[in-house]
């Protein structure tokens, strides 16, 4: 979902701000330039005295999703009903399931569910949507499909679903009759049809096959039986199409004649109930379907004739077309009006699905638009169940509090928490204090933490509704059950600033930034240093937003950030591109990750080999965490490729980052046919130590970083191809080797090499000499978590305690110090202290090793139940993990 729902509030100025091991292995100045006065996004700063105007924090917002207070639980739950339940209920268990990783935020468990849900479909319809579901959520990512295609292989989700093999034709026959005597008379073998002048001649039985009806009129105790000519000018039926009739009367099938003919053969067949003729129409109407106008034409016939292979045909192009159809009146009048008989021709089984998808889509495109509210509306009345309720209630509650459509906003609110939505407890405050009533808000909300297991979102709601030091308290509470959440981070930061602290403001914003590289935060940094004068790093962090989201729109979305750093730059020394380079040499060696995008940035403008820049961004993307962005820049390299065997590397890169190893080890290949190339080598290289499990494959390996180190390339890529080498040598026992590798990479600054030597040291039995070469690393890097934990391997328990709590205070996503935490607690049998460690962060992360960690935990105190229902949790995120699989079987054998 990347819909933002802004929070309201009574107060106007508020409202428009800116916006132990053995268990382990289990932004005021001089700115009057910087203004615009010539469009219609024409933005003044404020004056130097006006920090305020910069440095407002905008409420979190109500988010639309599905936020049980247990997630564990209900994942467990999931998992166990997919256990039990029939085959046509597993495809929206995996919706909830995706519901449920949505609203953890957890993009690749949310898609990974969705597959399940579309491979799992039980009907030709739920396949439809949630194929185009997967489809619209790889939105830009289509360029993987054509190099797949071009390497022999398909990517099934983004291709068409044969619709006519799905749905089976229909089976039934209707029986030859024998010829009847009436009167004595024998009945002619021929029959013949007038219409339009014409006579069309038929042979009687074959005609009478069609269907039971003719069967009567023809062979039955009707006239037409006496009569060989009967008049059908009266059933809306042309000659030509009668003569084709007669045809596949004879035949069984349908010749080629026009659209037009079938449509009339079709009514004609419905009149008649000629059900194989009607199929037969169905489906080859279905095949004429192309684009978006014949759909929106054939729809309509397809729901006013009971067609259903022909409405899931048209149902197809839609949904392939989204979200670009729902900017077509006429096909959101089609979902927007659909009665139940309609819905069950379109979509089969699949309603819910449907409109959820739908919701979502027009969600995106305007949060606040009839459609959305339509589509919501509907979704809350084809719930079937207390989940899919509490969840279309919630969203439909978030869009009537947008719209400021408050009653309506309790109700549904009233509604999601009384099926147990507890998160919907947020928006109900948020309209007392709307209406003024601050103490009730608060109240809610105290309630709410009083009666369950808290969370840090509780705490981050009811801080709203306080002052002083009770907002504070509460908001460092938030921060430690849940240290995700942005806004306590933002809000103790202005609130800094605003007291003239600006050193302690941009401390508080870079704990964040430090490990969740949020765009909110980086604009607000951005104002901090616009308020201190800091232009060199206030460009730093605008050139780091529009790398990351090149249309992002700040200050309240009044202008866009491309023109904020046009309008800053002027403020700023104009660097010559052996200036950027020298820059992004310093940067990258001190590891700071957001000032080597903002070089790079700044060098895309000049005219360099921007392949190579685009690379490098997306290499930097990746180890800020930043997928999506970092495949865009992939393709961006593709695109600006200054050769073939370029090209041919960076789709390499696509293929592998996107889970083909062996059509990127195929790329690589083809880019070394055509030229030697360090990229060309280092890519194979890569590619085959991550993909191949034969321990021989090393010394191919080595030999591949060798030829790369042989080719022409700058030092920040040589040091890595001596840091990978270093590794291959310590996988390989020669540490001598290793040593020389590392040590020739620190030579030339990269500093990530310090970690292999300090490896290597450790691995001759030097563990002061490891300590001390991790130590200069984290004096060196400017992201320096990782650099503490690994160096917390090689101290003493009392100095390894002491690293991991660095490690948890630098990025607490980082999920080992809970776990070492855990299992020395568990080693001193204090089990509920080992417990509570764990759960601490499965609160805000969904880990598999964590679930693993806790459930063998539960297993070891004897709590067969809470072991269960961890490894239900832990399979719900990685289905296939083979240890936690042997787990749940033992614990589940002795469940009671």
């Amino acid at each position: 979902m990347r819909t933002f729902f802004p929070s309201e509030s009574c107060k106007e100025s508020q409202f428009n701000a800116l916006n132990p091991q053995s268990w382990l292995q289990v932004e005021r100045g001089k700115l009057s330039k910087l203004s615009s006065n010539s469009n219609s996004n024409s933005f003044s700063f404020p004056s130097s005295s006006s920090i305020e105007s910069l440095i407002k924090v905008p409420e979190p917002p109500i988010l639309p999703f599905y936020k049980p207070v247990d997630y564990v639980e209900v994942l467990a739950q999931i998992h166990e009903e997919l256990e039990l339940c029939p085959p046509q209920e597993q495809s929206n268990l995996y919706l909830l399931q995706f519901q449920v990783f949505r609203g953890l935020g957890e993009v690749k468990l949310m898609r990974r569910s969705l597959r399940a849900a579309w491979q799992k479909a039980n009907s030709v319809h739920e396949k439809l949507v949630f194929a185009a579901w997967l489809k619209y959520e790889k939105q830009g990512e289509e360029h993987i499909s054509d190099l797949l295609s071009s390497c022999g292989k398909c990517a099934q989700e983004f291709g068409p679903v044969d619709v006519l093999a799905q749905l089976p034709v229909d089976g039934s026959e209707t029986s030859t009759h024998e010829t009847i005597s009436m009167s004595g008379n024998k009945m002619s073998r021929q029959v013949k049809f007038k219409i339009e002048g014409e006579k069309i001649v038929c042979d009687r039985q074959k005609i009478s096959s069609l269907s039971a009806p003719f069967d009567a009129m023809l062979n039955g105790c009707f006239s037409e039986s006496l009569s060989d000519d009967i008049d059908m000018s009266k059933n809306n039926i042309s000659a030509s199409g009668m003569k084709e009739i007669n045809e596949f009367s004879k035949t069984g099938s349908l010749r080629e004649f026009p659209p037009h003919l079938l449509l009339e053969i079709l009514a004609f067949a419905n009149k008649f109930c000629c059900e194989k003729l009607k199929d037969a129409c169905d489906r080859k109407l279905a095949s004429l379907v192309s684009s978006r106008d014949d759909a929106v034409e054939l729809m309509e016939y397809a729901l006013e004739e009971n067609c259903r292979v022909l409405a899931a045909s048209c149902l197809q192009v839609f949904l392939d077309d989204l979200p670009n159809c729902l900017n077509d009146e006429r096909v959101v009048e089609l979902f927007k009006h659909a009665d139940r008989e309609q819905r069950s021709i379109m979509v089969g089984p699949g309603s819910f699905s449907l409109y959820c998808l739908l919701s979502e889509v027009a969600m995106n495109l305007d949060p606040q638009s009839d459609i959305t509210a339509c589509f919501l509306e509907r979704l809350v009345e084809f719930s079937e169940n207390d989940k899919q309720r509490l969840l279309a209630s919630h969203q439909l509650g978030c869009l009537r509090l947008l719209r400021k459509e408050y009653a309506e906003a309790k109700r549904l609110f009233e509604e999601a928490l009384t099926a147990g939505h507890i998160y919907s407890v947020a928006g109900l405050a948020r309209l007392d204090y709307i209406k003024c009533h601050k103490v009730w808000s608060y109240e809610k909300l105290s309630s709410v933490i009083n009666s369950v297991i808290p969370l840090g979102w509780m705490y981050q709601e009811r801080s709203l509704y306080c002052e002083d030091e009770k907002k504070w308290e509460d908001l460092e509470k938030a921060t430690e059950l849940d240290p995700t959440l942005t806004y306590p981070y933002m809000y103790r930061a202005a609130t800094l600033m605003r007291k003239n602290n600006s050193q302690a403001a941009l401390a508080e914003i870079n704990r964040v930034l430090g490990f969740k590289l949020a765009l909110d935060c980086l604009e607000l940094r951005f104002c901090f240093y616009l308020a201190l004068e800091d232009y060199k790093s206030a460009i730093c962090d605008v050139q780091a937003i529009l790398t990351l989201c090149p249309d992002y729109r700040m200050l309240g979305g009044r202008v866009a950030a491309s023109q904020l750093r046009t309008l800053v730059r002027e403020h700023v020394e104009n660097w010559t591109t052996a200036d950027c380079w020298l820059q992004l040499y310093d940067r990258w060696s001190s590891v700071d990750d957001i000032g080597s995008l903002s070089v790079i940035y700044l060098m895309l403008e000049s005219d360099a080999a921007k392949g190579v820049l685009y690379f490098r961004q997306s290499l930097l993307l990746l180890r800020l965490n930043c997928p999506e962005a970092a495949m865009r820049s992939l393709q961006l390299a593709r695109q600006h490729a200054s050769s073939e065997h370029e090209k041919l590397v960076y789709e390499g890169w696509i293929l592998y980052d996107t889970g083909h190893c062996e059509e990127g080890l195929r790329k690589a290949e083809e880019s070394i046919k055509i030229k030697r190339s360090f990229e060309a080598f280092f890519l194979k290289a890569y590619a085959l130590a991550d993909s191949s499990q034969d321990p021989s494959c090393s010394s191919t390996v080595v030999s591949l970083l060798e030829d790369a180190l042989k080719c022409p390339s700058d030092r920040l890529r040589k040091g890595q191809a001596l840091n990978n080498l270093g590794s291959v040598y310590v996988d390989c026992g020669k540490l001598d080797l290793a040593a020389d590798c590392y040590i020739n990479a620190l030579k030339i600054r990269h500093t990530r090499a310090h970690q292999g030597l300090a490896r290597v040291y450790y691995l001759k039995n030097d563990k002061a000499g490891a300590y001390e070469e991790m130590t200069k690393l984290i004096e060196k890097a400017r992201n320096n978590a990782s650099a503490y934990e690994k160096r917390s391997e090689y101290c003493d328990r009392e100095l390894t305690k002491t690293d991991l709590e660095m490690v948890t205070r630098l990025d607490p996503l980082r999920v080992y110090p809970y776990r070492y935490r855990a299992a020395v607690l568990m080693d001193s049998h204090k089990e509920k202290e080992a417990i509570a460690e764990l759960s601490k962060a499965v609160a805000f992360k969904a880990d598999l090793h964590l679930l693993h960690l806790r459930a063998a935990f539960h297993e070891h105190i004897g709590d067969v139940m809470g072991a269960l229902r961890d490894c239900r949790a832990a399979l719900s995120v990685d289905p296939n993990h083979q240890e936690m699989l042997e787990l749940h079987s033992r614990v589940n054998s002795h469940e009671p």
